[in-house]
């Protein structure tokens, strides 16, 4: 065996052995966080940051190109071989002793070298994808919860009374929030300044109190391809090849600090959305800048109401009794514009409900595969986290 190949398979090894100890052993994982990961972000995080675009999306195109590529090859050469049989089937002898034989080794010489070289190098890209997921995602998936690390293991029973409380809280921010923002004369919104430094300042200063999220942060990039993260109802994305925090540029202004902030906590190891969400909810309430005041308590709001609504039976008299979220509040919430989503839909090449089903399988299959057992519904576990930290912390007192 070439030695090569000996490289490869030993890490390979390596890349199982890893992924074996991240699901067996909490402590190495926690131990990878603090002092190994950290290093991917200070320096291919800060090298990917001098681009302007996102490289994580290229090279998701790349990669995609080149499965096609290797596919398209991979069914030449199956036609290939079979020339070559049929060829001695017809002579009813072996092939080498047609008269066919030269001419086919001649073409064979000149094409299994390209073939075989890409064969390889696609061997090896996946094993670099192997490694860089494990590295970069899938061993933060086994690693102590951001909960564990500040607030403890949570053994507390919430009631009805304390969903309440932080719904109608929440509710009342928000309320109160949306008559503070300036608006356009249509009555939307727009953010004058740089929304990705002051994202970035926010969660340093988040830092200042958890100092797992301080330290460096690279700017959140837009992605080229947005309209079709639309269709999949995605804000956002972390691309652990690149070490970048990504967002969808043509999703309405509200949710682009909330997203950032989400996106950013990706990058400190904070791999469960429910945590992004979390982190991104408290880095956005303690900012000074109220546009992401308002985005962190509409990015829960929906959340907890629902759960509300679910825990009064769905009993619309009853969820009517508590206080109620302002039209104003509803308009901001949304998604994208109307505008956005004809243009969208006029231009698409696939319908959007076959986008967002597809990506909603992957997304859920994705994570029960790294220990999440509930998959997407794992989103909403943001209430609880709530509920917990406002047990231990109290409201904000106006």
């Amino acid at each position: 065996m070439k030695r090569k190949w000996k490289i490869y398979i030993a890490i390979w090894l390596f890349v199982v052995l890893l992924n074996v100890v991240a699901w067996n052993s909490r402590t190495f994982c926690d131990w990878y966080i603090f002092h190994v990961f950290p290093i991917w972000v200070n320096t291919y995080g800060r090298f990917t940051g001098l681009f302007p675009f996102s490289v994580g999306e290229i090279l998701i195109v790349a990669g995609v190109l080149l499965l096609a590529v290797v596919a398209l090859v991979g069914i030449c050469h199956m036609v290939l071989k079979l020339v070559e049989l049929s060829i001695a089937k017809k002579m009813k002898k072996p092939m080498a002793d047609s008269e066919l034989a030269i001419d086919y080794g001649l073409f064979w010489d000149k094409v299994k070298n390209p073939i075989y070289g890409l064969y390889n190098g696609f061997a090896w890209i996946l094993l670099a994808v192997g490694l860089v997921m494990t590295l970069n995602c899938f061993v933060l998936y086994h690693a102590s919860t951001f909960s564990e690390k500040y607030f403890g293991e949570d053994t507390e029973e919430y009631t009805f009374e304390d969903l309440v409380v932080l719904r109608n809280y929440v509710v009342e921010k928000c309320n109160e929030l949306s008559e503070k923002i300036t608006r356009n004369e249509d009555g939307s919104i727009t953010y004058e300044g740089d929304m990705a430094e002051v994202a970035i300042q926010t969660m340093q200063k988040l830092g200042q109190t958890y100092a797992n999220l301080g330290g460096y942060y690279p700017r959140p990039k837009p992605l080229a391809f947005s309209d079709f993260m639309s269709q999949q109802y995605m804000c956002g994305y972390y691309f652990p090849f690149s070490m970048e925090a990504n967002y969808n540029d043509v999703m309405y202004v509200m949710n682009m600090p909330s997203t950032f902030c989400h996106e950013l906590a990706h990058l400190k190891g904070y791999i469960y959305e429910d945590e992004a969400n979390f982190i991104s909810y408290l880095a956005c309430i303690e900012a000074e800048d109220i546009y992401f005041k308002y985005s962190g308590y509409l990015s829960v709001l929906y959340y907890i109401d629902n759960d509300f609504y679910d825990a009064v039976g769905r009993d619309r008299e009853e969820y009517l009794k508590q206080p109620k979220i302002l039209d104003q509040v509803h308009e901001d919430a949304i998604f994208l514009t109307q505008e956005e989503w004809d243009r969208i839909e006029d231009k698409a090449v696939l319908d959007t409900e076959v986008v967002e089903a597809a990506s909603d399988a992957f997304t859920d299959t994705t994570l029960k595969l790294n220990g999440v057992s509930d998959g997407m519904i794992s989103y909403s576990r943001v209430v609880k986290l709530l509920l917990q930290f406002y047990r231990i912390n109290g409201y904000e007192e106006d």
